[in-house]
């Protein structure tokens, strides 16, 4: 009788490890999703600073190859024209286009997800929800071409587009995204290429 009774919390006994086991492996399970999540995410991140640092780095070495061949003297380098009067902007006014609430949050939303326009005043941002319009693009459209000037900012309401530098694919974004705002920002061609 002594055997059996042993032979049975033995078989709890494992019973019980291997529960504990399955529960650890749920855990392990669960972090590990987690992880994968948080990688995708850095790897985004990182896709969007390699879109900027590479073109600037080109530019730059560009730049300074082409000073070092046409220096005769020093020069003056200015980001915007001098002549620009900040006192012109008070007499602007700004066009306003009328959108759902849903629309407005899930712009200010993106602005405030994106590393370059979010520190942004909240009145600033008020401003650019204010003044954002609908744009439908049909599947396979180009909607920014890399190289091109440009002069619109876009937050994906619906559907994904893929972003391509010099052919190569960098990510895809979906909807509550914004894309174009490098050229604006930084006052220079596209980076990218959104399709």
């Amino acid at each position: 009788m002594g055997t059996l009774r042993d032979l049975q919390y033995a078989l709890q006994e494992k019973i019980e490890e291997l529960r504990q086991r399955d529960a650890l492996i749920d855990e392990l399970e669960l972090e590990l999703d987690q992880k994968d999540e948080l990688i995708q995410k850095l790897q985004n991140e990182l896709d969007k600073y390699r879109s900027v640092i590479r073109p600037a780095t080109q530019q730059v070495h560009k730049q300074s190859v082409l000073q070092e061949q046409q220096r005769t003297k020093r020069q003056a380098i200015s980001a915007e024209p001098t002549a620009f009067d900040i006192q012109d902007l008070n007499h602007v006014t700004l066009p306003f286009y009328p959108k759902s609430p849903q629309s407005k949050e899930l712009i200010k939303e993106a602005i405030l997800d994106n590393d370059f326009m979010k520190n942004l005043e909240l009145s600033q941002i008020q401003e650019i929800v204010d003044c954002m319009y609908p744009v439908e693009y049909d599947k396979e459209s180009c909607i920014i071409k890399e190289g091109d000037v440009g002069s619109l900012v876009y937050v994906m309401e619906d559907g994904k587009v893929e972003v391509t530098k010099e052919g190569m694919k960098l990510c895809t974004m979906g909807p509550g995204k914004v894309f174009g705002e490098l050229a604006i920002l930084y006052n220079c061609t596209r980076t990218a290429t959104v399709q």
